[in-house]
């Protein structure tokens, strides 16, 4: 059984198992090595959201990347050696549920629309990378270390040249 929750112009429903979420994570190289972070109004996000019915983490991803940016998924290109993964409790009315979000990391091919046509935030904002970061968001700084530790083994090239 779920309860309806009223949320501005949405009804919500409490789901009745866990939650499952999935984003994307992209970085552009030109002009420099920088990464998509959009803006909530108290907080920052990444382009994610909750898995369909029968939907793959990565074809959630995928989804929800191309709603919230209205950049096509053609235009990236995931990273196929890394892949995050957090946990952790969420409130829904008085349930108190486990919530797991996988994050992906692409790339922006150089085709890509310069523009971003939004959704759901209220901005975004192209980050420098420049670790170490902290934006005290508890999945994204983890999320960026272990960018880090992955860049680390495998440095990205810092040329627009992203294959098409």
């Amino acid at each position: 059984m779920t309860d309806a929750i009223s949320a501005t112009s949405r009804v919500w429903r409490v789901p009745s198992a866990p939650v499952y979420a999935a984003g994307v994570l992209v970085f552009r190289t030109a002009p420099a090595l920088q990464f998509l972070l959009m803006r909530h109004p108290e907080r920052w996000d990444l382009p994610k959201g909750h898995r369909d019915t029968g939907e793959t983490p990565a074809l959630c991803a995928m989804r929800e990347f191309e709603e919230e940016t209205g950049i096509r998924r053609g235009h990236i290109r995931v990273e196929p050696r890394f892949r995050f993964c957090t946990s952790y409790a969420v409130r829904y009315d008085t349930a108190i549920l486990r919530k797991t979000v996988f994050i992906y990391l692409a790339w922006l091919r150089p085709s890509a629309p310069a523009d971003l046509h939004l959704t759901e935030h209220g901005g975004y904002q192209w980050c420098a990378w420049s670790p170490p970061h902290r934006f005290d968001n508890p999945t994204i700084d983890p999320l960026l270390a272990d960018v880090a530790r992955f860049f680390a083994a495998h440095p990205p090239q810092r040329t627009s040249n992203v294959p098409e």
